[in-house]
């Protein structure tokens, strides 16, 4: 205990640090206050029986920390962000001019953050009309339409729009990745209130407490697994030859490239989702189809054909997204230019076969395990966990937890360590997130 409260004076004692948890708390407040002002012309009253907590929009409501049931200014959160962010990293493997700008440096990232801007406008035009269309009951509104269409369509792109800033603010001024900090902030939110359902629950009904117990040390289980899996890396030694300049050497040194089990991050599990949704959707424009039960079955998020098909298609995205954002013939390239080679491997395409050989056998499990963890909450429904705490024990939001929260302790622990002062942990340090060394050709996930 003496420990911890040393180092939070230390913390305290960083004015930069200090600032930039001071300021990140600030904008995360101001967001959570932003999440609770409801649309102009909606009735308050008249949501709460209105609103389905359940399947996809369970899902949004929770990225969205409560926002998108309680039709907030901020109902869509930072999401047409984040599939804005992703069509333009598709973009920038298929479309030359996109491809072209990811290689002009910086002045290529600010056109991207710009196209990127202007999609995420679009997509969030589009999916506020389709929100207050099927999430605003008629009763629940005050003015008529289409004069309220028209209004809260503009509040709601204008509510992502301030959304994106605060994550780029946060970014900038504070300590963290702003736009995954606020998504990190709504799952948080929900928690309290999944507890106290799933504590209720179990004591007034089957089970009692000494489940509820079982559930929690599950739960903690999971956390351990996940955070084990989200910091295993792989390295690959590389030896740099030795240079003689003058009198001094250069050189001649060991280093190592760290490639993560879990390289594809959070991704593989969003662009599975996406797809699972279009069972559902096409059963509702045909619902006397003779395929209809199938349909049915695959949107059924406890089916066992629903989990089957989502965990193929995790390990799918997974080497997919890997593919995109590992290059291991530009990794080859960089450590040749720099005199690095891995020893026993000769330079150039050896080097290159050989780095995607290892990605090849450690995608295997990181798959198996994305698929795992993205398939434990409907388990964990199946055998009597509330959905609402189910969706803790596993999936984007938990993986979503563990990155974010390693991320930003890591980087707290970098500002320490600067300044010479002891680590947040006795023995070891966080690894999170960490800079891949001597080109990695690795792009981080969005989230």
């Amino acid at each position: 205990m003496k420990k911890f409260f040393t180092t939070l004076s230390n913390i305290w004692k960083i004015e930069d640090l200090r600032v930039r948890i001071t300021n990140t708390l600030l904008f995360l407040l101001i967001y959570r206050v932003g999440s609770f002002i409801v649309l102009p012309g909606v009735n308050a009253a008249s949501l709460n029986s209105s609103q389905n907590k359940e399947g996809l929009v369970g899902l949004l409501n929770m990225f969205a920390g409560g926002s998108f049931s309680r039709s907030s200014i901020f109902a869509l959160g930072v999401m047409p962000y984040i599939s804005a962010s992703i069509v333009v990293q598709l973009l920038g493997i298929a479309v030359p001019y996109f491809i072209k700008l990811q290689k002009e440096g910086e002045s290529g990232r600010n056109k991207i953050n710009q196209w990127t801007r202007y999609l995420t406008i679009l997509i969030t035009g589009l999916q506020a009309i389709g929100y207050l269309k099927s999430q605003v009951s008629a009763d629940a509104m005050l003015i008529s339409n289409p004069y309220f269409t028209i209004l809260n369509t503009c509040v709601l792109t204008a509510g992502t729009l301030f959304v994106m800033w605060l994550g780029e603010k946060i970014t900038d001024k504070g300590i963290g990745n702003g736009i995954s900090l606020i998504i990190m902030v709504g799952i948080i939110a929900q928690l309290p209130g999944a507890f106290v359902t799933e504590f209720n629950n179990r004591t007034t009904g089957a089970g009692g407490l000494i489940t509820f117990i079982v559930e929690i040390v599950a739960l903690l289980g999971v956390i351990m697994f996940t955070i084990l899996i989200v910091q295993g890396t792989r390295k690959i030694a590389v030896q740099y030859a030795k240079r003689i300049v003058g009198n001094k050497q250069y050189g001649g040194v060991r280093q190592y490239i760290p490639l993560k089990v879990n390289a594809a991050g959070v991704m593989p599990i969003i662009f599975a989702q996406a797809l699972m949704f279009i069972p559902a959707t096409v059963a509702q424009f045909f619902p006397n189809a003779a395929s209809n039960g199938i349909l049915i079955a695959l949107s059924n998020y406890n089916s066992w054909e629903h989990n089957l098909v989502f965990a193929i298609l995790i390990i799918l995205f997974t080497y997919f997204y890997t593919a995109i954002t590992i290059n291991p013939k530009q990794m080859s390239d960089d450590m040749k230019k720099n005199g690095g080679f891995i020893p026993g491997v000769a330079p150039g395409n050896p080097t290159t076969s050989f780095i995607d050989d290892v990605i090849s056998k450690i995608t295997l499990p990181g798959s198996i395990f994305l698929a795992i963890v993205a398939i434990i909450p409907a388990l964990a429904s199946m055998i009597g966990v509330s959905s609402i705490f189910a969706r803790f024990f596993g999936g984007t939001s938990l993986i979503i937890l563990v990155g974010v929260v390693l991320d930003t302790l890591q980087q707290i622990e970098s500002h320490l360590l600067m300044r010479h002062y002891d680590g947040l942990m006795k023995t070891g340090r966080i690894k999170g997130r960490t800079a891949v060394p001597a080109a990695s050709g690795a792009t981080p996930p969005v989230i």
